[in-house]
């Protein structure tokens, strides 16, 4: 979703905001919405009693810095995004504003843009949205704290969004050559400060706090991105661009130092928050729930995660179908009758570097009836929001 673009988050859509909500939840986001920028998918109408968030990802932050570079004298130092017009020229030759980057707003009220560099498309504003962002919700924490109904909180981080921090440039082992490091730097610090707030009001035992990334490594902007020893990065299905580190704590509750095993899947936190809220009975019944009840899982530790399963897509395109330890990759066409595809046990190959498919026939009927069964479900349960075309040449 780029500025312009009047697609986003479908207000037919239930979200967990609006499901704990429904429990007597006080709900709250800060970050990277990135649902869309009209009035009806925000966050403040999807759920949220406050939301202080930015439109976009990262890109569009240094549109105008590419322009700024050679606006005046000439620079032999290449901007990570070319030829752009900057935010005046942009607007009058394509009718896009793009000179607001984020708002500010309350459940029932009308949004404000913010103001100043947080809110200012720049190479600063994310660093000084992210430090605003840590100060109001250390705020939140400590006032909800005292509030005898419980509190969902939503932080959609722009940390690795190819802007850095300057206060945290000259930490120990930070990459000079890439701005994502020192954000990472500070990000840690941030996320400290948090769980020390959470001690500190004594709410620690009763607050389940997941960290969770979203993708692999953006590799086009390399070396100033993420990077993984695993093949592939984002936008594939690849471990690489799909297998994230992911962190649970809830003091008492959660036993310390367990790396599990078991497959988890970023949809299966809002059917376990759910379960947790006591709302289960809010979700609605009318639609395909692709998130599976993970808190076994999160109490009882490895080996009683419920997820058997996970359908890779890289925007429309089924690319890949993990069952159990094998992961099926599949490619165009067929082969003698059979589909095309590579195997691979990526608990014993987790760098996908060994794809067979013959030694792995007897995967074939069972993994097509899966994908069989996956599409039937999508034919009765359509997806509903953004409709964009599968390329620009059709």
């Amino acid at each position: 979703l780029w500025p312009g673009q009047v697609d986003g988050l479908s207000p037919e859509e239930v979200t967990l905001a609006e499901v704990l909500s429904a429990k007597g939840y006080h709900t709250a986001m800060w970050g990277k919405w990135h649902m869309g920028e009209e009035a009806e998918h925000a966050p403040e109408n999807q759920g949220f009693d406050y939301a202080y968030y930015g439109l976009f990802n990262g890109a569009p932050d240094l549109w105008p810095d590419g322009y700024e570079m050679t606006a005046e004298t000439p620079n032999s130092h290449r901007s990570q995004f070319l030829d752009f017009p900057g935010i005046e020229g942009y607007r009058e030759a394509t009718g896009i504003d793009s000179s607001v980057s984020a708002y500010v707003a309350r459940k029932g009220q009308e949004r404000k843009a913010i103001e100043g560099l947080a809110g200012t498309p720049g190479p600063k504003r994310q660093e000084v949205f992210e430090e605003e962002s840590i100060t109001q919700i250390l705020k939140y924490v400590k006032e909800k704290a005292k509030d005898p109904k419980p509190f969902f909180i939503y932080w959609a981080t722009y940390c690795q969004q190819l802007q850095g921090v300057s206060s945290h440039f000259n930490d120990p082992h930070v990459d000079h050559m890439n701005a994502q490091a020192s954000m990472m730097a500070a990000h840690s610090s941030y996320v400290t400060r948090l769980l020390q707030t959470l001690k500190e009001e004594k709410i620690a035992e009763n607050t389940l706090v997941v960290w969770m990334s979203d993708n692999g490594p953006m590799y086009a902007f390399y070396p100033n991105s993420g990077y993984s020893w695993l093949r592939g990065g984002k936008g594939q299905v690849l471990e690489g661009g799909v297998r994230t580190p992911s962190m649970a704590w809830w003091p008492g509750m959660i036993a310390a130092n367990q790396e599990p095993v078991d497959l988890l899947h970023i949809t299966d936190l809002y059917t376990t928050a759910a379960r947790l809220g006591g709302a289960l009975d809010v979700i609605p019944e009318d639609r395909v729930v692709d998130g599976v009840d993970q808190l076994p899982l999160l109490l009882l530790g490895e080996g009683h995660g419920r997820r058997q399963k996970i359908f890779f897509y890289s925007g429309e395109q089924l690319g890949a179908l993990r069952h159990g330890d094998i992961k099926a990759h599949f490619q165009p066409g067929s082969s003698g009758g059979l589909p095309k595809m590579e195997a691979y046990n990526v608990r014993r190959d987790p760098g996908e570097k060994n794809g067979q498919f013959y030694p792995y026939l007897w995967t074939v009927t069972p993994i097509m009836n899966d994908v069989k069964a996956h599409k039937r479900m999508i034919q009765k349960f359509p997806h509903r929001g953004t409709e964009q075309p599968k390329s620009c040449a059709k």
